[in-house]
């Protein structure tokens, strides 16, 4: 079965940033599953697997626009620490889940100057061209559930 819209795809993967460090890798013998089409994967790793079978190698890189977005610096801000109440020590590379007129967000902080914190809203993969090496290791068709839900089902 090739992939396509709807099937349960389980890949074997290795991102790396273009200076060949490892960003993320599936644990071996634990293959990422995701629904193909539905939005559980970068648009850019999607497209690349189009149509591709079990036992396929594919080697991409992908551009930040097909993976997590341009840096958008607007998305950085400075907040008073007094914000982060009940937390005693906050340092640079903290993540918190703020409150916005949007919804909920995930931060990063990037830095604490004195009595100010700035957060980025920003994934961190950000900006980034990303290098996946994959074997796709099974293709199936997605249950009527799986279907509805959006997402696989172990």
């Amino acid at each position: 079965m090739q992939i396509a819209k709807n099937a349960v795809v389980a890949i074997d993967y290795t991102l790396r940033d273009t200076d060949g460090e490892v960003l993320d890798a599936s644990p071996e013998g634990q293959p990422l599953q995701y629904l193909h089409g539905a939005g559980n994967i970068i648009p850019g790793l999607e497209k690349a697997l189009e149509g591709k079978s079990a036992g396929d190698d594919v080697d991409v890189s992908i551009a930040p626009e097909d993976a997590y977005g341009e840096r958008d610096e607007r998305l950085q801000q400075d907040v008073p620490k007094s914000m982060f109440e009940g937390v005693e020590k906050i340092e640079a590379g903290m993540r918190f889940q703020a409150q916005t007129q949007s919804g909920p967000q995930v931060v990063t902080v990037a830095a604490v100057t004195g009595d100010q914190v700035t957060v980025d809203a920003n994934h961190p993969l950000a900006g980034q061209t990303l290098n996946f090496k994959v074997k796709v290791s099974d293709v199936r068709e997605a249950s009527d559930e799986e279907l509805e839900h959006g997402h696989v089902h172990s």
